[in-house]
């Protein structure tokens, strides 16, 4: 039988998704599951959006340019001047997804072997399309202890050789919702300039941001130009996660026509899932309002009855709408099937995602779980409370 590639056996398994089968037996069998491990909120997508695929009145589904159409990346750009992000159509290529993005970027800069060096926990994802291109995930742990806030510069400055190629961050931060100041990402300019290196910035969560705090971009930095590449999606800010377009952002253009070549590839992203993303530009500020209101109230719901759990220990979110929570057990993987297979209250139980997925360092967070609020209040304060007698059960 032929064999399968190295990269193919090397590749990780999501810690989100994983667990599918179990969750579909479980149901199968009769149980509900209130859903914690996956970033797919319950927000309606807007109304516009969906209007201009359902009104659209196009009698070919044609092919749109490699880098997406220029009507929809000149509004794009208008939507980052109003974010004080000065970038025009040409320094964006329209991807399909972040994930695309992300991909192009590390196709664009590094070669097989080549290093990024990531904060820990980080968005698991990143660990399989380094691993799907050949490049080494070298992690620089932040801790639960200190919020997720950015490791001492130290921590990164000993971790740099002849093969790094960038820092890559995820601002406000999956799986840990943790916002980064502007004066970490000053220090993070100041390293990446210092050394000649590449700053990614994944900032698909810019909108959501709590408690009076604001999202500092890498594009805001003076000086960071030729070094700051922003990875952005429609997803998450429009609730459009099943559009799968995205954004990549530079004003490097070396780069940018680098990563053209990348799109050539795959000759264009959808034409469809464009014309929503053009339209849900024109979304008003009131529902960006409404939204954040509406997650700051289920936050502080989460928080407030996971810090109830004896034993449970768990981060602020500043923005996102993810928390890392540590339970007093020793394997959140086999915690997290064992609800799925054996555990029940009141016909219910909940499916979570295991934080080691999050990690590259082997042995850190075996511990630790990351919930995605995307569920109403109720249904959050249920879920904690599954939680919470599972526990009991799963100790004793």
């Amino acid at each position: 039988m032929p064999n399968i590639s190295s990269r193919g056996h090397n590749m990780p398994q999501s810690p989100i998704r994983k667990l599918v089968p179990f969750a579909e037996q479980a149901k199968k069998n009769g149980a509900k599951v209130i859903h914690l491990n996956i970033g797919q909120p319950d927000i309606k997508t807007p109304q516009i959006a969906l209007d201009a695929v359902k009104n659209n009145s196009l009698d070919i589904i044609a092919y749109s340019m490699t880098e997406g159409s220029e009507t929809y990346r000149e509004k794009i750009a208008s939507y980052y001047a109003t974010n004080a992000i000065n970038v025009n159509a040409n320094d964006i290529i329209v991807t399909t997804g972040a994930s695309e993005a992300l991909s192009f970027t590390i196709g664009s800069i590094a070669n097989f072997n080549d290093e990024i060096i990531i904060p820990e926990p980080f968005y698991a994802n990143y660990n399989g399309f380094a691993a799907a291109s050949g490049v080494k995930v070298v992690p620089v742990v932040s801790t639960i202890e200190n919020n997720f806030a950015l490791p001492p510069i130290a921590d990164f400055e000993k971790l740099i050789t002849p093969k790094t190629k960038a820092i890559l961050i995820c601002n406000p931060g999956n799986p840990t919702g943790y916002l980064y100041s502007k004066e970490e990402i000053q220090k993070l300019a100041e390293i990446v300039k210092k050394h000649d290196l590449f700053l990614i910035a994944d900032e698909v969560y810019r909108e959501f941001t709590y408690d009076n705090k604001e999202h500092y971009s890498i594009l805001h930095e003076e000086g960071l130009e030729n070094y700051a590449i922003i990875l952005d999606s429609v997803s998450k800010r429009y609730s459009m996660c099943g559009a799968r377009i995205g954004y990549l952002v530079s004003k490097n253009k070396e780069f940018i026509s680098t990563a053209i070549k990348f799109a050539q590839a795959r000759l264009s992203p959808p034409t469809y899932a464009q014309i929503a993303g053009e339209a849900a530009l024109n979304t008003p500020q009131s529902y960006f309002e409404e939204v954040k209101q509406e997650y700051v109230q289920r936050r502080n719901t989460l928080i407030s009855e996971l810090k109830k759990i004896e034993g449970v220990k768990v981060g602020l979110p500043s923005g996102a709408f993810y928390c890392i929570a540590e339970l007093p057990i020793k394997n959140a993987d086999d915690f997290a099937q064992w609800l799925l297979e054996d555990f029940r209250y009141k016909g219910e139980t909940v499916m979570v995602a295991p934080a080691a997925g999050f990690y590259a360092t082997k042995g850190l967070g075996l511990n630790q779980i990351r919930i995605a609020y995307v569920l109403d209040q109720n249904s959050l304060i249920k879920a904690v409370t599954i939680l919470k007698e599972a526990l009991k059960s799963y100790i004793k």
